[in-house]
């Protein structure tokens, strides 16, 4: 077998690593029956390594690359092109020329090749690289051949790929490139198929992108393209573009733009025919891959020809299902405010606290609401309260109800319910005692967790843990006063709106509520800069430091280091369970990396002067408690307007007493999780210490269930938990769906508004108010270098968000809903707030000036 070259039939998956992802797939396509691919040969990586291992040059400016960032564009652009440069300059070695000779002699010398780049890291499933490196089309002669190959090799630097590389966590020395050398083909059409639809993402639906003449046009966006869609054999849908250009390859070589004739501009590329063939060896590839594909074709002389197909990376995994039936999911992290994917044991926690077995994919939990799709009572309740908090959701589901993909089934009024069973128009008296006694009961539950789990070890602990969770299921007066409270906020807004023309009132009268525990947090925070503020030495310390978690030992040594030191303490011992993502039982903790609030508190230092949090609490109480008054006043004003006082005030009582509460079980679970943690972890360290494992937080990438195995039998799969890390890495990069179907189809809903300023971005409105100012988009909390003022516009906000509440004056969210934390919060503080705000973290930028109305749920662009 030759050393620098391989034809097509003697590669396929297995040599990845030789030729690189088109020329593997090129070969495993070539092998199928059915389908025809152009012949041709790969140039191995051992051609690239011989012609470039230890070049000096080479290296020298591969170590400038590595010192640079993804941002450092002009850096990386000029560091770039030397490499091209340098490479395209070294000939190209005797012995690598003579195998591509005699590779060209036997396909034909003097016949026209497409000369393609193939790296290593391409075509992978969770990476494709498409585009990133060159191709060069209708190459003729061994000259022309070799300088395209060279080129191609040079490719691998390209600025794109360079920067897709970097944003991709790859070794710029570790990735290598194949080249593939492929006879032409002349076709009178070509263009791409997608055998799951990539604007919806449905798995039943094939897509395929059709313009005449070559494909390259069409792959590079010159030319627009016919849009063809079938599903189980049936063309569903055509749109034929107007083509005015199509891409041509010469006789001498080379290839040119060409306008098309009047009578082809408009007319459709494939006839229906030919559209439902080539759907057809779509799925056939896709079945031999056992994924979706992305696949190239031409079509010459009456037959279609397969030039390359790559994993489809951008889909979103569904969920496994075993029934053969329709199904419907909806993310369990736009409900939490935590889109980001979860471990393994995080998820397991997530579906024991829940008793739910709730499906994942993609490392995020769905809940799998079928069942209440199919009942028209469940549907009628489940659209309702989604109707009152996410609208999106709502939307989509309303969607998938109008379009009969689930079946209904009529309601048995002898079935006895299983299961949980949510009442969320339930109401609760008001009772002054009652969130009190709810949370001393929960306090006193938490203690006793603290006292018992430390007397627990190895299979004794697992046990304990799985019980205790069990059975830590909340008071049921829990939720009652939850959703007293919400139902009280939307009478209060409803009736306010009707009677007295005045929207989103509540918004006010939920200001410095009583027991919020997570606006709380945010003002002992401030609490904790006062402490900070008169000690510039420590003030300047922190400043210096970058996430550097054992700074608390250092401060005593600095002036007033030991007063910032236990107020820093303080706050832990009350809050370091919380965390950013808090719901996965893995993320690092506060008060395990306690760093992680520095910006927060110098960001307050900053911005405040001392008492800041006292004074804000007592305004905020101040306004909510004017603002009853005044409608209390004005309702009396009213036609039957006693009775409308006293109504209104007992729902404003409920309000003001019970809201509060909204985020206190939440505290406790992660007060409880962290507890688990803690022991888990010790655990842990008996096994590290046992040289079971290799580190105590592989841990975190098993199930509660393998965890207790491992406990159980000390054996431990460590490619398993290496795999498990690299498809977190994967599922990082992925945006989960607000609602998917079983066929892999992401439905997002739309906001139903004709009243909006033009170029307006719409949302759901949840706390009232209108400001203009500067955006800061973050997207992690120990980013927030925040001034006095700004608008926080991210992708979700948790608890562990709140301390950067205080400097802002309003937020945008992408996800999130009438009585998710982002909202409940920005009420209590008083700030205009829009969330599920679809792309808002791409569509505004960082720093531009916006308007935020949070009265009517919109923002507005204002440079």
């Amino acid at each position: 077998m030759s050393r620098y070259t391989l034809s097509f039939k003697e590669v396929g998956k297995a040599a990845h690593n030789l030729v690189g992802g088109k020329g593997a797939n090129l070969g495993e396509l070539s092998k199928l029956k059915g389908i025809q691919v152009p012949d041709g040969f790969c140039i191995t990586t051992d051609a690239y390594k011989t012609m470039f291992d230890g070049n000096a040059v080479l290296d020298n400016l591969l170590h400038e690359l590595e010192l640079l960032k993804p941002t450092d564009l002009s850096a990386i652009s000029k560091v770039a092109a030397q490499l091209r440069e340098a490479i395209e300059q070294i000939p190209v070695a005797d012995v690598i020329v003579n195998e591509i000779a005699e590779r060209l002699r036997k396909l034909g010398v003097y016949e026209a090749y497409a000369v393609r780049s193939s790296a290593t890291a391409e075509d992978l499933p969770t990476a494709s690289f498409a585009g990133q490196q060159d191709t060069y089309l209708n190459i003729m002669g061994k000259a022309e051949i070799l300088k395209y190959i060279s080129k191609c090799w040079a490719s691998l630097f390209t600025d794109r790929a360079v920067i897709y590389r970097m944003q991709n966590g790859f070794d710029h020395r570790k990735v290598q490139i194949s080249v593939v050398v492929q006879k032409m083909v002349f076709p009178l059409a070509s263009g791409i198929l997608f055998t799951a639809d990539p604007v919806s993402s449905n798995r039943k639906v094939i897509s395929i992108d059709a313009g005449f003449g070559l494909g390259e046009a069409l792959v590079s966006g010159l030319v627009n393209a016919d849009v063809y869609k079938v599903n189980d054999g049936v063309i569903i849908d055509k749109n034929i573009a107007t083509k005015m250009l199509a891409l041509y390859a010469l006789e001498e070589g080379g290839t040119e733009e060409r306008e098309l004739h009047n009578e082809q501009q408009n007319a459709a590329v494939l006839t229906d025919e030919q559209i439902l063939a080539l759907a057809q060896l779509g799925r056939m590839i896709e079945q031999h891959f056992g994924r979706p594909q992305d696949i190239e074709w031409c079509l010459a002389d009456g037959a279609f020809y397969i030039v390359q197909s790559r994993p489809i990376t951008t889909l979103f995994p569904v969920p496994e299902v075993t029934d053969g039936k329709n199904h419907v999911y909806l993310s369990v992290g736009h409900q939490q405010m935590m889109t980001d994917p979860i471990k393994p044991l995080g998820m397991s926690f997530f579906r024991m606290t829940a008793q739910s077995n709730m499906p994942t994919a993609g490392g995020r939990l769905f809940a799998d609401v079928t069942a209440q799709l199919a009942s028209p009572t469940r549907r009628h309740v489940l659209v309702n309260v989604l109707g009152k908090t996410d609208l999106l959701t709502k939307g989509a589901l309303e969607n998938i109800i109008e379009r009969g993909y689930i079946e209904t089934i009529p309601d048995d009024p002898q079935q006895v319910p299983t299961g949980r069973q949510v009442d969320y128009n339930v109401q609760i008296a008001y009772d002054p005692a009652l969130v009190t006694e709810l949370i001393r009961n929960s306090e006193e539950a938490i203690k006793a967790l603290k006292e018992v789990i430390q007397t627990k070890r190895g299979l004794e602990l697992l046990d304990f843990i799985r019980e205790h969770n069990k059975k830590s299921v909340s008071d049921p007066r829990s939720l009652q006063v939850i959703m007293t409270a919400m139902n009280a906020t939307i009478w209060v807004n409803e009736k306010m709106n009707e009677w007295l023309g005045e929207k989103s009132v509540a918004d006010t009268l939920t200001q410095s509520v009583p027991n919020n525990i997570t606006a709380q947090m945010g003002h002992d925070l401030l609490q904790v800069a006062d402490a900070m503020r008169p000690y510039k030495d420590v003030v300047a310390y922190l400043q210096s430091i970058k996430q550097h978690d054992d700074f608390l030992n250092e401060l005593p040594e600095l002036n007033g280091g030991q007063a910032a030191k236990d107020a820093i303490a303080t706050f832990l011992h009350k809050y370091g369970m919380r965390c950013a993502g808090e719901i996965d039982i893995t993320r690092p903790r506060w008060v395990e990396q306690p760093a992680t609030l520095i910006p927060a508190i110098l960001g307050n230092i900053k911005n405040f002067r001392s008492g800041e949090g006292d004074r804000r609490f007592q305004l905020g109480l101040q306004k909510a408690l004017a603002k009853e008054q005044e409608l209390l006043s004005r309702l009396k004003e009213l036609p039957d307007g006693v009775q409308k006082a006293t109504e209104a005030q007992q729902k404003m009582e409920l309000i003001r007493n019970y809201s509060g509460y909204r985020e206190y079980p939440k505290y406790f679970i992660v007060s409880r999780y962290f507890m688990y943690k803690q022991a888990l972890l010790k655990e842990a360290e008996c096994l590290l210490a046992d040289h079971i494992i290799s580190n105590k937080e592989d841990i975190y990438y098993l199930s509660f269930d393998e965890l207790y195995k491992l406990v159980r039998t000390h054996e431990f799969d460590q490619h398993l938990i290496d795999q498990r890390k690299e498809d977190y890495k994967w599922y990082e990069k992925l945006t989960p769906p607000r609602v998917m179907t079983s066929d892999g189809e992401v439905l997002t809903g739309k906001f139903s508004r004709d009243d909006l300023p033009e170029g307006a971005i719409v949302g759901l409105p949840v706390s009232s108010g209108i400001v203009e100012g500067r955006a800061r988009v973050i997207l992690k909390m120990e980013d927030a270098d925040l001034q006095d003022g700004d608008i926080l516009v991210t992708k979700f906000t948790d608890p562990s968000w709140t301390p950067v509440f205080i400097s802002i004056k309003s937020l945008i969210t992408e996800v999130g809903g009438l009585m998710t934390h982002g909202a409940v919060i920005a009420r209590e503080y008083g700030l205009p707030a829009v969330v599920s705000v679809e792309r808002a973290t791409q569509i505004i930028k960082d720093g531009q000036r916006i308007r935020v109305n949070g009265t009517d749920g919109f923002i507005e662009l204002l440079d």
